[in-house]
């Protein structure tokens, strides 16, 4: 049977974590349909149809899709799932909120953040904080997952050529309604997507400090900006900036970590990182045990050091 991947998308075009998802749906076996869902999405519908490995998109299209309500929007999967062996959906707040419901309605057990397709039934995901790998197999007929997108690479989001398929929407459940959303705008790129990050801990001492030592250096490298869970929690950095098991899981080409001591929960985020360089006057702060490269030095002092050599 085939493979069905749920798109993220910005109504125009397909969000990067859908790129990811489809490589691990292609290790599933069979072919791999895409369902775009939204209002007016047809940009997306046309978008999804070029990723490389896309056998067919489906667009469903209607009011009660706009907003991706996750009460709408896991109808919608159920009322197509019957023709799918895997439903797989991104690892990402807005999969993590649908992926259950699905499950629920589907009275299967999920698998979630998925790092690696074994078999057909078998997948691996980390637990304890990444500590440990489970390996899970399962017996249902339509496997749910959730997929940790830093562990598969990005499928090409050209060179395909599939079919886009429309397909009827369903109606409101009622269940929720849409009311507003605030969204942060920055001109850096976003976290999760970034390609090098520049994150700060605790040791920067204050919201001031955070911002005139670390974003020299971010801008320099064109890099996004993260934090540790204690910087947020400190008031230093927003919310949206945590790195860690509570806030986004990265995995970029450069992680750069200054005055971040390593607690467990932030490692657990990062640690998939191509290159991760530390900055701490700690030689036993728990950082260095994942870095590839390390300085043991005062980042106050390091840091602009490190955007004048730039």
């Amino acid at each position: 049977m085939a493979v069905l991947v749920i798109a993220e998308h910005d109504n125009a075009t397909v969000k990067g974590a859908t790129l990811n998802t489809v490589t691990a749906a292609l290790a599933c076996g069979g072919d791999v349909h895409l369902l775009v869902a939204g209002e007016n999405a047809g940009g997306a519908a046309q978008a999804a149809a070029q990723i490389a490995g896309v056998a067919k998109v489906l667009h469903a299209d209607g009011a009660a899709l706009a907003h991706g309500l996750a009460e709408n929007l896991a109808a919608q999967v159920v009322a197509i799932a019957k023709d799918y062996s895997h439903v797989l959906f991104p690892s990402t707040a807005g999969g993590k909120n649908v992926a259950p419901r699905v499950a629920a309605l589907l009275d299967v057990a999920q698998i979630s953040d998925a790092t690696k397709i074994v078999s057909a039934d078998t997948f691996e995901r980390p637990i304890y904080a990444g500590n440990a790998i489970a390996t899970v197999q399962s017996a249902d007929a339509i496997k749910v997952i959730t997929v940790r997108t830093t562990g598969f690479d990005a499928a090409a989001a050209s060179g395909g050529s599939a079919s886009v398929d429309a397909i009827p929407a369903v109606a409101d459940s009622g269940l929720s309604v849409f009311v507003g959303s605030e969204l942060a705008t920055s001109d850096r790129p976003e976290l999760t997507a970034a390609k090098i990050i520049v994150s700060g801990g605790r040791a920067l001492g204050s919201s001031d400090k955070f911002n005139e030592v670390l974003t020299p250096l971010a801008d320099k490298l064109g890099a996004a900006l993260g934090a540790s869970r204690a910087a947020v929690d400190a008031g230093y950095a927003p919310n949206d900036w945590q790195v860690g098991q509570t806030g986004k899981i990265v995995a970029p080409q450069l992680y750069i970590a200054a005055g971040i001591s390593g607690a467990i929960q932030h490692l657990a985020g990062m640690k998939d990182s191509k290159v991760i360089v530390a900055i701490n006057k700690d030689p036993e702060a728990p950082i260095f045990s994942v870095a590839d490269y390390g300085l043991e030095a005062d980042l106050f002092a390091a840091v602009p050091e490190l955007v004048a050599a730039l």
